[in-house]
This record gives structure tokens, C-alpha cells and sequence, in this order.
């Protein structure tokens, strides 16, 4: 991320979910522009026009907030999406000053493959960093590619950005490496299967001829 988004903003004057709900039908995410002591803006942005910033830059924005004629820089904070349509609900702003240094969970990806029966689980998707506002990693990448099992990948093993360090614990595990659990042989649990049915047969047909020659003895 190099550079802000520049974002055309409008002030709201109408607030409650009735307002919401109307500057969603009209294309617009209602959000909050907040930070470093300033009071509170209640701002619409083009649903449209912001959601092609998030797909290009991820959760972590810089925006050029567009409004009134004024141009102000601001980090995307939080983003609430309608867990079933999807569209973008509600949006948190963080004022920022040029040069400012901002803590951010950035998504962590796995590439690669580990060698062969192997399990690879993930313990987080996400690490806290700290960095220049305007050079948020989009995400940050862990290698697995032949990875043997009893491997670990922490959190202080990540490659970050020049000026970007670490906000959580280094000691923290992202990825484990372990042995696959072996699968039962679907021809073996057969097998057993129909040896116990076999044996219950078998002690069914004892049971009956035991019962038949105590009937002939009366």
C-alpha cells in the first residue's frame, strides 16, 4: 500500500437505523470518522466505490477522505458486512496524520505444500503489527513448502515490511506441521465386519440346537 484511496464522503444529517437503512438503499455505507481528539463525523460513502478499495487493499485502507472540499487521511478501523447478503453495513474511520505509525492486524496466508503425510493446521489467521500508515502490508505469507512434520512457523519467524514491526507475541504458533492421521482400511473394517456377524451366527445356530435337543429329551 503505497498511496491513499481517494474517497468522495458526504455528512450525514439523519442518523438511527431508519437513516441507515435509507443511505444503504441509496447506494451509500454509513460510517464514523473519529480520532485524535476531534469530534465524531457521521459520513456517507459510495458502496460501490468502497468496497472496490477494500478488494484492492484489504481490511487495512488508507483513504483520502474527500469531503466538503477538504481532503483528510484516514485508516479504515473496523467494517461490518450483513453475514448473509454480504453487502457492507456500517464502516469505522480512524483519522490519521501524515507519517503516523498505526498498530493493524494483517491477515496471514499460507503458500506452499508440506511433504507428504502431513497435516498442516492453522492456529491464527491473523498477527498484530505496527507501521508506517501508508505501508500496511495487504497480508503476510508463510512458506510451507516442504515442510517435514514437528514443524512450527511463529509469529517472530514472518517476513515484515521494511519500518514494520511486530505488535503480539513472537512466540505465538501460526502453523503447525504434524504427522496425518492414518485412515482404518476400508477392506479391513469389512473384514471384521463379517467375521462378527459370522460369530453372532454362529452362536445364534448353537443357541437354537441347544434348545432343540432339550425339547427332545422332554
Amino acid at each position: 500500500m503505497s498511496e491513499a484511496n481517494v474517497l468522495e464522503a458526504t455528512v450525514r444529517t439523519e442518523f438511527g437505523k431508519g437513516a441507515a437503512r435509507r443511505a444503504r438503499a441509496a447506494g451509500q455505507v454509513p460510517a464514523v470518522l473519529y480520532g485524535h481528539g476531534t469530534e465524531p463525523q457521521h459520513l456517507a460513502v459510495s458502496a460501490r466505490d468502497f468496497a472496490a478499495i477494500l478488494r484492492a487493499n484489504g481490511v487495512n485502507a488508507v483513504l483520502s477522505l474527500q469531503i466538503d472540499g477538504k481532503s483528510q487521511l484516514a485508516l479504515t478501523k473496523s467494517v461490518v458486512v450483513h453475514p448473509l447478503r454480504r453487502y457492507i453495513e456500517h464502516a469505522d474511520l480512524l483519522v490519521l496524520k501524515k507519517g503516523e505509525r498505526v498498530t493493524v492486524d494483517v491477515q496471514v496466508v499460507v503458500v506452499g505444500e508440506a511433504v507428504s503425510g502431513t497435516l498442516v493446521t492453522t492456529d491464527a489467521n491473523t498477527v498484530s503489527i505496527e507501521a508506517d500508515a501508508l505501508k500496511v502490508p495487504q497480508q503476510l505469507e508463510i512458506n510451507i513448502e516442504g515442510a517435514e512434520a514437528g514443524t512450527q512457523f511463529l509469529a517472530g519467524q514472518l517476513e515484515l515490511p521494511d519500518g514494520a514491526v511486530l505488535a503480539g507475541d513472537p512466540e505465538a504458533l501460526l502453523v503447525n506441521v504434524v504427522v496425518a492421521p492414518k485412515e482404518e482400511e476400508p477392506e479391513a473394517a469389512e473384514g471384521e465386519e463379517a467375521e462378527a456377524a459370522e460369530g453372532e451366527a454362529a452362536e445364534a445356530a448353537e443357541g437354537e440346537t441347544a434348545e432343540a435337543e432339550a425339547a427332545s429329551e422332554e
